[in-house]
Parts: structure tokens; sequence; C-alpha cells
């Protein structure tokens, strides 16, 4: 799947809508990104990942641009004239048929339970709870690894080395998301960024000591610290940031981190 096999349509009505602008800001109103804002008008595509239309097959009509995700879509509709957005799969062709059944054919873009997957099958668009639609595994030419079916859990492989634990109950989908070349996409100049809705980003010690903690100085000075710091003068580097550890025991292996 290219970008030239992508349709020029206009797409679905019914599953469009537009999202109010909030520029990196919270729930609060507050600023919680920075350098977020401006950029061209977009409309935002309603992507099912849930698929709960059980054991109806489901006929691929075309590929589309999605302009709030990296991953392609593909506008699918069932047997009974219902049509939906789900993430393209990579080997997924125009007039294929696609089925959500608690086991189904090993074919990209069909979706089953976890535990009826066989070790070794890539999957993405994975559940973590039965029925709330799939969490991981999202974005352009990331898959997981099926590694193990143990008892009621699924030992799964993320694109990051991490291995953890998944409930067999869980649905997952079959294949790679499309657009596997996206990482080797590069923002040519300024412009191109403004359009993406980022502003531009200044280094923190090309400011004062007042504005941040890395600023002041003569000339092209070094930080003065011993690690670097936030515009909050917290660490920003080496900081351990995951909250939820209720779920610990699902990690079998934490993720490698690359060596700098």
């Amino acid at each position: 799947m290219t970008k030239q096999t992508l349709t020029k349509e206009k797409p679905e009505k019914k599953l469009t809508t537009n999202l109010k602008r909030r520029a990196g800001r919270g729930s609060s109103g507050r600023i919680t990104v920075r350098h977020k804002g401006g950029g061209v008008k977009k409309i935002y595509r309603l992507v099912d990942f849930k698929q709960l239309k059980k054991d109806v097959s489901a006929t691929v009509i075309h590929f589309a641009y999605d302009p709030y995700r990296t991953a392609y879509i593909a506008l699918i509709q069932y047997t009974d004239g219902e049509k939906s957005y789900i993430l393209a799969p990579q080997d997924l062709k125009e007039g294929d048929t696609i089925i959500i059944s608690d086991k189904a054919e090993l074919d990209p873009g069909n979706r089953m339970k976890i535990k009826n997957i066989p070790v070794g099958t890539m999957v993405h668009n994975i559940e973590f709870m039965p029925g709330k639609g799939g969490q991981f595994i999202r974005s352009a030419g990331t898959s997981a690894k099926v590694a193990a079916q143990e008892d009621k859990y699924t030992t799964i492989e993320m694109p990051s080395r991490e291995v953890r634990k998944i409930h067999g109950e869980c649905f997952a989908s079959i294949g790679t998301i499309s657009n596997s070349e996206h990482k080797y996409k590069r923002i040519k100049n300024a412009g191109a960024r403004r359009r993406k809705g980022i502003r531009p980003t200044v280094r923190g010690s090309a400011m004062n000591p007042v504005d941040h903690p890395h600023g002041g100085g003569e000339g092209k000075a070094p930080i003065g610290l011993k690690a670097p710091k936030t515009p909050w003068g917290k660490k920003a580097l080496g900081v351990k940031t995951r909250r939820r550890k209720s779920t610990n025991f699902l990690i079998v292996k934490r993720r490698v981190k690359k060596k700098r």
C-alpha cells in the first residue's frame, strides 16, 4: 500500500466530526504540551477501534489518508450495509473481505480473541481490557508478536521489546499497520512544521535565567548544571514517569532503553 493508492474522495460525512481546537491544553484549559497551535484545518475521522460487529463479514471499499494519525485508514462496509473506518494493515487490498470473530483465519485485517492467535503471529490494535477497544499498537508500521499462550493470559512482545501479558479474552487484529515508511519522512522546512500545528521551539540556554534554569551566561555557555532540567526546575533525563503501577505484574520484561 502506497500513498498513490489512497482515495481522493471526500471522507464519509457520517464518520467524521469537528474537534474543538485546544492547542496543547488539558481539561483545565492550561497548556500542558508546549509549542502547539495554528496549523491547517482538519476533519476528524471516527475510527472504529472496538469493532464489535462479530461474525459479520465486511468488504474493503478504499484506503484513505487520516490527518490525525500516522497510519492509513480503510473504509469497510459490512454485509448489513453499515460502514466504518478501521486502521489499515499493510497487506490488505481493496475488495478484500475481513471478519471479527472469536476465532478466524489469519488474514490481514481479521480480528479475533488473542488467546486463539498462534504463537509468532504479528498483531496490532490490541485491547488492554476486554470490550474497551484497541489501545496498543496503533501507529504507522508497528506490530506486536504473540510470544506465548499460558492459562488465561497471552504473552506478547511489544515494538519496544517490552514483554507483557494480555488477558486472553482481549481482541487483536492480524497484521502490521500500514505506512511503514513514515519513520523515514522528514519535515523539510519551517512552513511545513507550522502547517502541522507545531510552533517554534527556543533552547533554554538561549533564554534569561529568570525564564529557564539553563539560561544566562556570556555567549554560548553550558547549562551550568549536573543534569538538564525542565523550565519548571524538574529533572529532564532519567526520571521514571510511569504512574500506572497497578499493572506492573503483567510486565514480564521491561523495554530495552537505547544507549545514548
